[in-house]
């Protein structure tokens, strides 16, 4: 006669074990929490000091008629300031300007770095040494940069020379940060020079983590370099791509050094940026009120269009 014998062993707590009763998890987490916040507090206090104190100062500021230095004590006055920036034809001309930048330095940047990256992905000798020399002129200061271009732009710069010697002296030396026809071009050009290489290794980052078993498989059903690209790298990089689009973008309606070195908004407005115009406003007119008004109306517009390229970009 055979019996199973069930045995059912009952571990107890010894002396130096904590029972995990709801009270010590609440606790626990509790403390995790705090311990996050704490870690979190540092990058907080920045954010509201930086960002928080100055937006919220810039839209009551944008409703008075402060001065930098004034012996008349600020007051308020409605909607003045915003009544005068849209009927200011500067105002308008920096809007133009910042949106012509916009369009053409966001598809021809982003595509230029796009191209190099994919040239640059490929193992190959040498690829080191060019990833480095087109992120060089990014990491150099924007206002050494600026000023070299400006040699670069002159009567008597390198462009000019070269350009003479390649038509065989029949080129007309041009002025070209003094024409107004031909100064915006020329900083979207200094522009997109210096900052390809930035986005150039962000696609490059991206292009790393596409698996090379489905460029394999791709090669295997028979696809060419283009196919390649179109049916297994472009859709790989969707999130890549969706950065790019939006950093570039702010980047572009935040130009600022670029005219502030080489024209000072010139010659006649030609290259007046809208952030440009707040800060000749705010500093040296001294209408901190008024450059209030264009900073908050400009900060409306690049919410818009972030909102615009989100939406877009995540339907796609």
């Amino acid at each position: 006669m055979s019996s199973s014998i069930q045995t059912t062993i009952i571990r107890q707590p010894a002396d130096g074990d904590t029972a995990l009763t709801p009270n010590n998890k609440s606790a626990e987490v509790i403390h995790e929490n705090r311990a996050g916040w704490l870690m979190l507090a540092p990058a907080c206090i920045l954010l509201v000091l930086f960002i928080g104190i100055p937006v919220a100062l810039a839209f009551v500021l944008s409703f008075t008629n402060a001065r930098t230095i004034s012996p008349n004590p600020t007051r308020f006055i409605g909607l003045n300031n915003f009544t005068r920036l849209f009927s200011d034809p500067t105002f308008w001309r920096a809007l133009l300007n910042v949106a012509i930048f916009a369009v053409v330095v966001v598809p021809v940047q982003a595509g230029l770095g796009l191209f190099l990256a994919v040239l640059i992905n490929k193992k190959v000798r040498s690829s080191v040494f060019f990833r480095t020399v087109y992120f060089l002129p990014v990491v150099t200061s924007m206002v050494v940069v600026s000023l070299l271009w400006m040699f670069i732009y002159q009567n008597d710069g390198m462009l000019n020379q070269v350009l003479e010697k390649l038509t065989f002296h029949h080129w007309t030396a041009v002025d070209w940060l003094n024409n107004p026809q031909t100064a915006l071009g020329a900083i979207i050009v200094m522009s997109i020079w210096q900052a390809v290489g930035q986005h150039m290794l962000i696609w490059l980052s991206g292009l790393q983590t596409i698996s090379a078993e489905l460029y394999e498989a791709a090669e295997l059903d028979g696809c060419d370099a283009w196919h390649q690209f179109t049916n297994v790298t472009w859709p790989g990089l969707r999130s890549t791509r969706n950065m790019i689009l939006i950093t570039i973008t702010i980047a572009a309606l935040s130009l600022f050094t670029q005219i502030n070195v080489m024209t000072q908004g010139g010659p006649r407005d030609s290259t007046t940026t809208v952030v440009f115009e707040a800060v000749r406003s705010g500093f040296q007119q001294q209408e901190m009120g008024y450059a209030s008004a264009i900073t908050l109306v400009f900060f409306l517009i690049i919410m818009a269009i972030t909102a615009v390229q989100r939406r877009i970009t995540h339907s796609n």
